[in-house]
């Protein structure tokens, strides 16, 4: 077995690799021992236990440079992680420019009762439409309150007190200095890339971070807008034509493409809109998006600066090809520079945290463990599916993208990103974005339908059986 090795005193200690990387990791997301197994735990208890009989001893020599070392990356890890979440959950970078002083959408949010336009937003239309309530946000006596029915869920005032709260989840409002007034609104990154865990109503509860959010309808929130004409005139093209494309997008969609070539909608009529992905199990994964563009820090720095209208520094002159992207070609949105830059100091610990974003485990009662186990055999073997999707990232480590052809799908999204190729997606976690359908346009709604696609393009000849068990292994990760 691959080992790590501590001292004391004069002495090495040898750590199983397997033991010391679960300590790391437990330790790195400040969850302590509780995130190892027992006979893990246990097998530390000894060392420490060694390692506490060694310091009793003769040598009584300090902390050693390479452990004190050891201890600052632990600290910095730590810091990054907690700065990175803080930064993923609450930070606008600057962005309620935007979506409050040129779309107006907090007037929209509270209604002419409260010195908006019409008639505000309450609660039951605002989980409607797909945002989550953050239930650890809420005080407790407004949860002994709405568990005895007393809080009107109807009402844009309660819409108001939830933004007061810092409860609805990738949503600021900021009041003036009465606190009665939203002087205007601004998005965070978990608007779109987290979700909750209904444990208190549904669309109310815990966080889940990087849980693509299927709910959300992003074409119906901005299209709440009193004042759309900054978004028309990017695009060109009349106001009532760009409500028609923000409804054509429908939940768990956005179109970030579209404001940089123009391209609402698909050669067959559908929404040119794709499906929010996770920010999850992106460790290791060489790009981030359905379709490339860059890795995870890139990624962040585009939608930061063009999806969510932050102010900060973006550059990627392949945005200057006028011929695929005239919009972001004549916006120049390939050399983004704001002064003060509030995304760029942030970059680091929102990529840190991500990548500690792990894939979550589906529960066991949501798949056939047996025919699962039997899958995985036919996903190593006969159907070639970790050909790409290597375990255990479930992805090529290394140039992860493939040309529409060799995956027997169309060229259009493809053609929308520089390269031309579209990525091969992880595929831990999949259970978290079934709702909506698989691929990045969900054109296949089941699993079955991917399976079944493949076993077409590819001449696989999986009879019944195979492509089942096929099904609940992906139905495993």
């Amino acid at each position: 077995m691959a080992q790590d090795t501590r001292t004391r005193g004069s002495a090495i200690i040898p750590i199983p690799r397997s033991v010391y990387l679960s300590w790391a990791v437990a330790v790195t997301l400040g969850c302590g021992r509780d995130h190892l197994a027992v006979s893990e735990q246990a097998e530390l208890a000894a060392l420490s236990a060694s390692a506490q009989a060694g310091e009793r001893g003769d040598d009584q020599s300090t902390q050693t440079p390479s452990r004190a070392n050891a201890d600052a990356v632990m600290q910095t890890a730590r810091a990054m992680i907690d700065e990175g979440r803080n930064t993923f959950r609450y930070d606008t970078f600057g962005d309620e420019a935007f979506w409050g002083g040129a779309l107006r959408i907090h007037e929209a949010l509270k209604g002419e009762a409260f010195g908006g336009v019409g008639s505000g937003v309450s609660p039951e239309t605002a989980l409607k439409v797909g945002l989550k309530v953050d239930s650890a946000a809420l005080p407790r006596s407004l949860v002994r309150q709405l568990r005895a029915g007393q809080v009107d869920l109807t009402a844009p005032a309660t819409t108001l007190a939830l933004l007061k709260l810092d409860a609805v989840v990738g949503v600021k409002g900021v009041f003036d200095g009465s606190g009665q007034n939203l002087t205007t609104v601004g998005i965070q990154c978990a608007l779109c890339h987290s979700t909750v865990d209904d444990s208190f109503a549904p669309g109310i509860g815990n966080r889940l971070d990087g849980w693509p959010n299927r709910d959300l309808d992003v074409g119906a929130i901005i299209a709440l807008s009193p004042d759309l004409s900054p978004v028309a005139k990017l695009l060109d093209v009349p106001e009532p034509r760009l409500r028609d494309v923000l409804a054509s997008w429908g939940p768990g969609r956005f179109d970030a493409a579209v404001f940089l070539d123009g391209k609402a909608f698909r050669p067959d009529g559908k929404t040119a809109a794709t499906l929010l992905p996770p920010a999850f199990g992106l460790a290791g994964v060489n790009l981030h998006t359905y379709t490339g563009w860059g890795g995870v820090s890139h990624w962040n720095a585009f939608v930061a600066n063009l999806a969510m209208h932050g102010q900060g520094t973006f550059y990627d002159p392949r945005l200057d090809d006028a011929s695929r992207f005239p919009i972001a070609a004549r916006e120049r949105f390939g050399h983004i520079r704001s002064d003060p830059d509030l995304i760029t100091p942030k970059l680091a610990a929102l990529q840190f945290y991500q990548l500690a974003l792990v894939a979550p485990t589906p529960p066991a009662s949501s798949y056939d463990a047996a025919a699962a186990q039997r899958g995985k055999a036919i996903f190593a073997g006969k159907a070639k599916c970790a050909d790409c999707h290597v375990p255990p990232l479930y992805t090529e480590p290394g140039w992860n993208m493939h040309r529409p052809e060799e995956i027997g799908i169309g060229e259009f999204q493809a053609q929308r990103s520089p390269d031309e190729h579209y990525r091969t997606t992880p595929l831990n976690g999949l259970f978290t974005r079934a709702k909506g359908g698989f691929y990045h346009d969900g054109r296949f709604a089941t699993l079955a339908d991917v399976v079944a696609h493949y076993d077409r393009t590819f001449g696989l000849s999986l009879n019944g059986s195979e492509r089942a068990d096929l099904v609940e292994f992906l139905r495993s990760l």
